[in-house]
This record gives structure tokens, sequence and C-alpha cells, in this order.
């Protein structure tokens, strides 16, 4: 009896060190799959046996702190940071309004608009401001898109003429973010995401329509309702006139937040 016992016991240590070879006689891991069109099934996580599986869409597996898989998904345990993990967008079509200013139509897909006047070179000025909530801590991914339009005249009078003056003009966008959304300060509008520009130079012609600024950026946020702020600067030549309208038609603005 002891003698039968003692070789169940080997017999079991032997087989709990072997490799496992399905498809292939030489297997080089604890289970080897060897066919190419190999597939595992467990009935634990079909649509049946588990509520998390709505047998439409594909659902995410996790492997527990035990190695077992599981459709639960585990606690985010990141720096400063407790929860589900995050992987969600935030969508918002034509972010900037078309009308700012109230123009009637013919003027009334303007934006928002930023003019360099004769006596500058340089212009600066503010687009729009989108607010938004992250759960918790969390990394978001910026990807806008801005409609301009130009003009050698002041859009805000309004009046629109085509610039002919032969002369570059360079147009560009960038975005700041403001922590817990209480109003943009200095330090927070020193820090400049999704730099992005554009030259134009006027000619003879061409098409109608409105040209777009693409950018994206990433930033790091703690929990809490942000708002993330957008700005233009406009260079051009020396006594030379431009106006700008940004966000007059179709803009997008996605959001991703993860961690």
């Amino acid at each position: 009896m002891i003698k039968n016992y003692l070789k169940f016991i080997l017999l079991t240590t032997s087989f709990s060190h072997c490799q496992v070879g399905i498809g292939t006689t030489t297997p080089l891991e604890s289970l080897h799959l060897a066919e190419s069109n190999s597939t595992i099934r467990i009935e634990s996580l079909n649509t049946t046996n588990n509520i998390k599986n709505n047998g439409i869409e594909l659902t995410q597996v996790y492997a527990d702190k035990d190695g077992e898989l599981t459709l639960n998904p585990p606690v985010f345990t990141g720096a400063g940071s407790a929860g589900s993990p995050l992987n969600f967008i935030i969508d918002i079509p034509n972010f900037v309004p078309d009308n700012l200013s109230g123009f009637a139509s013919p003027y009334h897909k303007l934006g928002r608009i930023i003019t360099s006047n004769n006596t500058n070179e340089s212009t600066e000025g503010f687009i729009y401001s989108v607010p938004f909530t992250t759960p918790q801590s969390c990394v978001v991914e910026i990807k806008h898109s801005i409609s301009v339009i130009l003009s050698g005249s002041d859009l805000a009078i309004p009046s629109k003429t085509y610039i002919s003056d032969g002369k570059t003009r360079t147009l560009q966008t960038y975005f700041c973010f403001d922590i817990g959304n209480d109003g943009l300060s200095p330090a927070e509008k020193a820090i400049k995401y999704g730099f992005q520009g554009q030259f134009y130079a006027s000619d003879t012609g061409g098409i109608t329509g409105y040209p777009y600024l693409n950018s994206h950026g990433y930033a790091s946020l703690p929990p809490g309702t942000h708002s993330i702020h957008f700005f233009a600067i406009i260079s051009d030549p020396p006594s030379t006139f431009t106006s700008i309208g940004f966000g007059g038609s179709l803009d997008f603005l996605k959001i991703r937040v993860y961690n």
C-alpha cells in the first residue's frame, strides 16, 4: 500500500512539471498550441455563463493576481489614483461657435475674429475654451481641427476682401489647460500644447473654402472639472493687414481620456 502511494506521488510530481503540447511533440512552454489556427475556448467567459459578455461586442479579458482569466477589470493603482481603468472619448463637434460676433449673413460664419493691423507683425488672441471632467488621475489626448478664413480687411466691421498683396502670412494655434476650471493662470498659460502652423501666400487662382489647422497633444491631469483653452498667433510682414476668423466652419474636438 505504501509502495503504491509513493509511486502515485512520483507520477504526480513528474506530470506537474511536464510541458503539454497540442499539435506538437516538442512543446516549448507549459502549454504549447502549435497549430497555425489554434484557438482557446473558456466556457465560463461565454455569453451564457458570464453577464459581462453581451454576445455582441468583443469583451476584454484580464488576468488577476493569481494569473486566472476574468472579465472583471482590475483596480487601477497608479500614482495618486484608484478606480477602474479609463478609456473613453469626449467628442465635441463644431466646438467653436460659427457666429461668435452675431453678424447677419453673409458674415455669420467667421468664428472668432483675430486681427493683425498695419502696426503689428505678430498678434496673439484667444479663440475658445471647452470644459470637461476627468473622474480620476489620467492622461488626456487632444485632437482638434479648426477652420480658418483670411481677409485683407477687418472681419469685425464686418467686411471681407481677398488678400492680394503677394506677401506671406503665418498662422498658428495651440492650447492650454485650466486645471480646476477656475481661470487660466499665467503659469498654466505658459504651458503650451499642440503647436501647429500654416503659411498663406496670396496669388491668383485657387478655390474658395475653409482651410484647416489640425493638431494634437497629450497631458496628465488630476481628477476634476478642467477646461482647455485655444489660442491663435498671426504673423505678417510690416505694414500689412491680416484679419482671420477661426472656427467658422465644421471644426471638431476629440478628448481621449485613459490611464
